[in-house]
């Protein structure tokens, strides 16, 4: 590395193995992602990847759905470049900028009711940090400690986003997590918790969360808030009924229970909406939002109605809550959603690639179900050969859904794995994603759940 304030990397003309090898001895033993895709990466474009050895891989990962408009978009270049010429600063703690008021202006604009009475919070950069202030601001106005989460949530790995979150795995070495967290059933589509699946299912789900909140010998304390995903990205891609959305919303607006969404996975036309939450035609209390709302840059941020900012000035912070670069990044993909209707587009591609999969699904009956909004879609692996249970749904397939993203990472197709024990593979692509890179899509698909197939089962 030279000192001229320029970026000088030597080419170390490795192969994946070399640096992979090279992560290892860098890195903690926490890292994840290239256990289960082994590259280094050169270079990226839209939706492709190159890794050092000049493969190119089809990214249906997109920064774990962060990369709305793909790779190095050209609004996303433009808008740094602009930035970096403009002279303005790139970090301002809270102080305002002219890229900062745009940005603010804008987003607010796409808030329900076109922000009329939301106003913006800036936290730290991650949205787990969102949902900390979020927790905060909630205990804050009602004066309540209680948190509602549920089964199959995914809210952070901090603190407290972590006693909210589902999964079991990162939390059982973790003693003393915040407390005053009450789990509640989650619909899901394959495996219904109440075993009534359908309309059924989502009514009793309905009337138990009524019921839990209204007894009054619950032996729970009315909450300060409860905190939902319209749609379970890490949780295995499962999609909450609109009119199950709609008695929660009624059930803590009667009770004076803050609604919190938490929408930084499914948020900004993932679902085929600009948020997820509109399918049920629900207005939040807080909206919290990260990953694409940055354009690929670090930021996260909260959409609060007026009405319930009880914070006293300082008393909740985060020093790079002021990331400028950001801002202007977040802007372009923001206008990019706005004036080319992407979350439409994600809406019709995302409905060709389901009905894709659901013709696969009848030739492989190992592809239990297809599921999800938009271009967020979850495929449930099973074991078909195993008995079904009451509903004629089978056991899941974690060893079958391992192979098959193996097999697609030979493919070149980048996806990643969720749900219980990582049965469902998920599918997040860039919403610029074309028909002729979502036919590229299937077909590596099959490819590689053909060869899974052979691989496990013969």
């Amino acid at each position: 590395m030279l000192n001229d304030g320029a970026l000088h990397i030597s080419p170390l003309q490795k192969t994946n193995a070399d640096y992979l090898v090279r992560q290892g001895k860098f890195e903690s033993n926490v890292r994840s992602y290239p256990r289960k895709l082994p590259l280094a990466i050169a270079k990226a474009s839209g939706v492709w990847v190159t890794d050092v050895e000049g493969k190119t891989y089809l990214d249906c990962l997109a920064g774990a759905g962060t990369l709305a408009l793909g790779h190095n978009h050209p609004a996303i270049m433009d808008s740094i470049g602009s930035f970096l010429a403009s002279g303005l600063p790139m970090h301002t703690l809270d102080l305002t900028t002219e890229v900062k008021d745009a940005f603010s202006e804008t987003l607010l604009s796409l808030l329900p009711g076109q922000g009329e009475g939301y106003c913006l919070q800036f936290c730290g950069p991650s949205g787990a940090d969102a949902v900390e202030a979020a927790l905060k601001l909630a205990k804050t106005f009602t004066g309540r400690h209680n948190i509602i989460s549920f089964s199959g949530a995914y809210h952070g790995m901090t603190h407290g986003a972590l006693a909210l979150t589902g999964n079991l795995g990162p939390k059982n070495a973790v003693a003393g997590l915040m407390p005053g967290v009450q789990f509640m059933p989650y619909p899901h589509e394959y495996r219904c918790p109440f075993g009534l699946g359908g309309e059924a299912g989502t009514e009793a789900l309905t009337h138990y969360f009524t019921q839990f909140i209204e007894d009054v010998e619950s032996g729970v304390t009315l909450p300060a808030a409860v905190i939902v995903e319209a749609v379970q990205g890490e949780g295995g891609v499962n999609c909450a009924p609109d009119s199950w959305l709609r008695a929660i919303r009624d059930v803590t607006r009667k009770h004076g229970i803050l609604l919190i969404l938490d929408e930084v996975q499914a948020g900004f036309g993932r679902t085929g909406k600009m948020f997820a939450f509109e399918h049920a035609q629900i207005e939040p209390d807080i909206i919290v939002m990260s990953k694409a709302v940055g354009g690929g840059l670090p930021m996260a941020v909260l959409g609060i109605k007026r009405e319930f900012d009880a914070w006293e000035p300082g008393n909740h912070a985060g020093t790079f809550r002021g990331n400028q670069m950001a801002m202007a990044t977040g802007l372009a993909t923001l206008q990019a959603l706005k004036h080319q209707q992407l979350q439409a587009q994600a809406e019709r591609r995302g409905q060709w690639l389901k009905d894709q999969l659901n013709g696969l699904r009848q030739r492989y009956p190992a592809l239990g179900q297809v599921r999800g909004r938009g271009l967020m879609l979850g495929i449930e692996i099973v074991d078909e050969r195993q008995p079904a249970d009451r509903l004629g749904h089978f056991p899941m397939d974690p060893v079958l859904s391992v192979a098959i993203q193996q097999q697609c990472f030979k493919q070149g197709l980048l996806l990643e794995r969720g749900g219980r024990r990582g049965n469902v593979i998920r599918l997040l692509p860039p919403l610029i994603i074309d028909d002729q890179q979502c036919q590229q899509v299937i077909q590596r698909f099959e490819t590689a759940l053909e060869a899974a197939l052979l691989e496990v089962r013969a």
